[in-house]
């Protein structure tokens, strides 16, 4: 079964082979529709695929002119037109690209700049500053300063666009004609985490191409799909996310803010929808709540009775029962989740409703998705199956069956960039040892159980996957999220957990509570709990918190920070 493809696709090499096929099978498919506001006034300007090829090699040889031809640049931005512009133009130029992440603190941008020794950074106004500091910081090789936004002091990124129509139209084809080198190095990426002790991984444009190709094999991406782009494209998950979608036809709108999201999918009528967890989450409560609020609470779970008992016949009026909801949504047909698991009630939830929700698994040493579920074949709480041309396997399996994923194939990374120390622990004979444990079961599913580095090791021996764990928490209404953790003891940890209180429901469901009594609320869910699983797996101890935790920008929980915020030894 795992092996079964459904849709077909050419088996490209590099980007530009990808977005070349589209241009020419989709030339006038609207690529990106983007918001200019000035004041009250709001227009849209559509770039079609055809159009933004253009500005690709516009932009591509624009830069060749001004000298950057083999060189480096990062990019540092919000989700932007002019992002993905730039890193295709990079890409088509055998230009290598440095994504960062918009969210990190001058220190780690300069750190950045300076450890993937890039000549050049195009980046929007806001981060003039900073990178003006780096440039004059004899440690960084960075010569070459690139601004979104029109400023009377830097380079335009425009008037380079505009060098290269030139160029082009005088007869300079150096970029066009350019040949890529599927496999050498294309892009340096971060991983998570702060920038002094992330790892950078060294990814080709034939691990990213191989992996869209696989994608679309098995997954139901439509020409005729409104995408918008939540995902950070400094991520993997979001870059190669945003390639899949050129890849396919589909039009990219750009969010006004996260606080937009609800509002921007009835603007754009969104159809296609690739998230986190806690995103995915957030527009079901959504839903949920406005169910409730027209008291149909009830002639919902009705309406998923019967159009479930309809499914089984080959019946399928999902969309047509749940049009309302579902238009409240923009009309979203497709929702992807990834970086992190999914509550399984809010999968099944959204596809009961007609909506098909999908959960992937990957990592940015993987380019990233090693495996999904699919429109055909779904298994609640599993990551689906391996990619077409993905090998999975489990290594040191305990007595449950339960050991390190490991991968191999053509989307696994070239290595970690000058460290192979660390290089040489996660890929061993080409295999990609994940550091993620799980299991497959008898039906080929592949599930995650937790991260290696966050197993609890008890003094008996017994191990603990804190992330079981926390999926039964978090159901706890008036916990927002949390984290378990050990509780260093004399020789021994404690099990316990760190919560964020969810305000919301403290104010709307228990209002007349106190802060003890809402302490001794919570206290007694977390022991029904704990009944769900053996005693030593029982939470002992309970630490409350209204602050944030600190999050990567795929939003898991830094639970090793979390940790020395309250001087835990992290060993």
């Amino acid at each position: 079964m795992k092996d079964e493809t459904f849709f077909e696709y050419p088996v490209f090499d590099n980007i530009k082979q990808v977005i070349e096929y589209s241009v020419k099978k989709y030339p006038d498919n609207i690529a990106f529709k983007i918001k200019k506001k000035n004041g009250e006034d709001v227009t849209y300007i559509d770039i079609t695929y055809t159009k933004f090829l253009e500005e690709i090699n516009n932009l591509g040889t624009g830069l060749f002119s001004i000298g950057l031809k083999d060189k480096r640049i990062a990019i540092l931005s919000k989700n932007r037109y002019e992002w993905v512009l730039s890193y295709c133009a990079m890409l088509f130029g055998g230009i290598v690209a440095v994504p960062l992440d918009k969210g990190l603190t001058d220190i780690e941008i300069e750190n950045s700049l300076i450890r993937s020794k890039v000549d050049a950074v195009i980046y929007e106004e806001n981060y003039k500053e900073i990178v003006e500091k780096v440039r004059k910081n004899d440690k960084s090789n960075l010569q070459e300063l690139i601004c979104m936004d029109k400023t009377d002091e830097t380079r335009y990124l425009r008037d380079i666009v505009n060098l290269g129509e030139k160029e082009i139209k005088e007869g300079n084809k150096k970029f066009i004609n350019y040949k890529i080198n599927s496999k050498a190095l294309a892009s340096l990426v971060f991983t998570s985490g702060t920038t002094s002790s992330s790892k950078i991984v060294m990814l080709s444009q034939y691990n990213i191409a191989r992996n869209i190709s696989d994608m679309q094999l098995v997954e139901d991406f439509r020409s005729t799909d409104v995408n918008l782009a939540v995902l950070p494209f400094h991520h993997t998950f979001g870059s190669t996310g945003q390639l899949i979608m050129l890849s396919s036809g589909i039009t990219t709108t750009f969010p006004d803010g996260l606080r937009y999201i609800a509002q921007n999918l009835k603007e754009y009528h969104i159809t296609f929808f690739v998230g986190v967890p806690i995103l995915i989450e957030t527009i079901y409560k959504k839903i949920e709540e406005g169910i409730e609020k027209k008291g149909k609470t009830k002639l919902v779970k009705i309406a998923k009775v019967l159009t479930k008992i309809l499914l089984k016949f080959g019946i399928d009026i999902r969309r047509k029962v749940f049009k309302e909801i579902i238009d409240e949504l923009g009309g979203l047909r497709f929702v992807i989740s990834g970086a992190a698991s999914l509550d399984k009630k809010v999968e099944k939830g959204l596809n009961d409703l007609g909506i098909l929700t999908v959960q992937g698994y990957g990592l940015t040493e993987a380019a990233p998705v090693l495996c999904a579920e699919n429109y055909k074949y779904r298994r609640y709480g599993s990551i689906g199956f391996p990619m077409k041309n993905v090998q999975i396997r489990i290594e040191g399996k305990n007595k449950d069956e339960i050991g390190e994923i490991v991968a191999k194939g053509p989307n696994i990374m070239m290595g970690y960039y000058e460290d192979e120390k660390a290089t040489s622990k996660v890929l061993k004979h080409g295999w990609l040892y994940t550091g993620d444990y799980g299991y497959i079961d008898d039906a080929g599913f592949v599930y995650i159980t937790g991260r290696k580095k966050n197993i609890i090791v008890l003094k008996n021996g017994k191990k603990i996957f804190p992330e079981e764990i926390e999926e039964h928490i978090n159901k706890i209404d008036l916990i927002e999220e949390c984290f378990v953790f050990g509780l260093p003891k004399k020789d021994d940890v404690v099990l316990s957990v760190k919560a964020k209180i969810n305000k919301q429901v403290a104010e709307e469901k228990y209002p007349n509570l106190s802060e003890d009594e809402l302490r001794d609320l919570i206290w007694n869910k977390i022991k029904e709990t704990n009944k769900l699983f053996p005693k030593y797996k029982y939470v002992k101890n309970l630490i409350l918190t209204n602050d944030e935790f600190a999050k990567t920008t795929t939003n898991k929980i830094k639970r090793f920070e979390e940790l020395k915020k309250m001087n835990i030894e992290v060993k």
